[in-house]
């Protein structure tokens, strides 16, 4: 039988595990090999904001809105599993391993070095080539500090600002502040409904 991008879109988006050696291993392989062609292209120089947008749509495959601002160098071994909003800024050094999905709300910041982790391997060694994904979701408005890594699953809600260096390893809710590793929730952003 034989798989193509849609199909491990497909399998990725079902959260289904990817075997390692099996043909959805291999379409992904494939994949990754033409975001490293792209992400090279987006790093290796200087280009204006509306060619850094062309080269994004590229790599993600769907369009990015004219208020999205980037600046590279940003990292991913995959792309097609990025969606992102309007009014989003990435700063530079950002890794997305988006495989298991990544969505970017509208209006989010994410900080210098930042790393969206959505896939595990298996724990068992007989195993340890398979993967699991699992998406990240950035809700509107949430600002990610610099150096800060998210693993897979994690939901981040609308308004909430991760500090800087957090290991963000469950759901945060809207409207929190969280820091620390492992990211602990410690106050309400200021004007949300939460502190009012």
């Amino acid at each position: 039988m034989t798989v193509d991008l849609d199909d491990l879109l497909a399998a990725l988006r079902a959260g289904q595990t990817i075997t390692g050696g099996s043909p959805l291993h291999e379409v992904m392989h494939h994949a990754s090999q033409e975001a490293l062609q792209i992400t090279a292209r987006l790093n290796g120089t200087y280009h204006p904001p509306e060619r850094v947008r062309e080269l994004l749509s590229q790599l993600i495959g769907a369009p990015v809105d004219d208020t999205v601002t980037v600046f590279p160098p940003l990292s991913t071994d995959f792309g097609k599993g990025i969606r992102i909003g309007k009014r989003v800024f990435i700063n530079s050094g950002c890794r997305f391993q988006d495989q298991g999905g990544i969505t970017i709300g509208d209006g989010c910041l994410i900080g210098h070095n930042a790393v969206f982790a959505t896939l595990n391997h298996d724990l068992d060694p007989r195993h340890r080539a398979d993967l699991h994904p699992a998406p990240i979701v950035l809700g509107s408005n949430v600002w990610i500090g610099a150096n800060v890594t998210i693993l897979p699953g994690v939901t981040v809600g609308d308004n909430a600002v991760i500090g800087a260096g957090a290991l963000v390893t469950k759901d945060i809710p809207a409207d929190a502040i969280a820091i620390g590793s492992p990211a602990t929730v410690v106050r309400s952003v200021p004007g949300t409904a939460s502190t009012d």
